[in-house]
């Protein structure tokens, strides 16, 4: 089974959903036949390099929202990343573009890495208070994760993985999906959010039998 994922690495959700995911595939007893396809999706292509806004103020703007209703929104999320054993730090983000981060989990994923860059990305942008549009800490994260520091470069500096970029995102628009994250299950099943855990688990076992049967009926 194959399970493709839109999710951009800077959504709090998607880091959550991540997590989710994994938990239930810690219940399911065919894990270990489920591969995991990591798709680009950018909650904002326009973004500049960096934005000198604290993630409040983000907030504020684009919801309309009080700073006190800001700060409330972003402690809220917080709390519930602890739930799931993640540690948010949101005061500290570092907003900026995530094209070339996306990129570069297309770089990893063909070297058999892209879920290990995914949640470095993550992990430095919502824990870390990392700059993931900055090309020389992209360079240090892909380093950390076992790829090659050449390679890394190279792709950096030019527009290898772009096609792909915009490929997934064009997909998931054919898809319908409006936002991150995303699931699809074997090209058969989408579902939107950070479902909880139980859900998902759910959904696996439904897309695997609805498989199963699929091939039964072919023999």
């Amino acid at each position: 089974m194959k399970i493709e994922i839109w999710s951009d690495v800077v959504c709090p959700w998607c880091y959550i959903g991540k997590r989710n995911l994994e938990v239930a595939l810690a219940g399911f007893e065919h894990a270990d036949q489920v591969e995991i396809e990591w798709r680009s999706y950018e909650l904002d292509p326009r973004t500049p390099l960096r934005v000198e806004l604290s993630m409040d103020e983000v907030l504020s703007r684009k919801y309309g929202m009080t700073p006190e209703e800001a700060t409330a929104a972003n402690l809220r999320m917080t709390e519930l990343a602890t739930t799931v054993g993640l540690e948010y730090h949101l005061d500290k983000v570092q907003i900026g573009n995530t094209f070339d981060a996306h990129r570069l989990i297309h770089l990893a994923a063909h070297e058999g890495r892209g879920g290990c860059m995914k949640e470095r990305l993550l992990r430095a942008y919502f824990t870390e208070g990392r700059a993931i549009s900055d090309r020389a800490t992209l360079a240090e994260l892909a380093t950390e994760v076992g790829l090659d520091p050449e390679r890394v470069t190279e792709v950096l500096e030019g527009t290898e993985f772009a096609d792909e970029v915009r490929a997934d995102e064009a997909r998931a628009t054919e898809l319908g999906s409006t936002g991150v994250p995303f699931f699809v299950f074997d090209e058969r099943l989408g579902v939107p959010g950070a479902q909880p855990p139980d859900v998902l688990l759910r959904l696996l076992t439904r897309a695997w039998d609805t498989s199963a049967e699929a091939v039964a009926g072919t023999t």
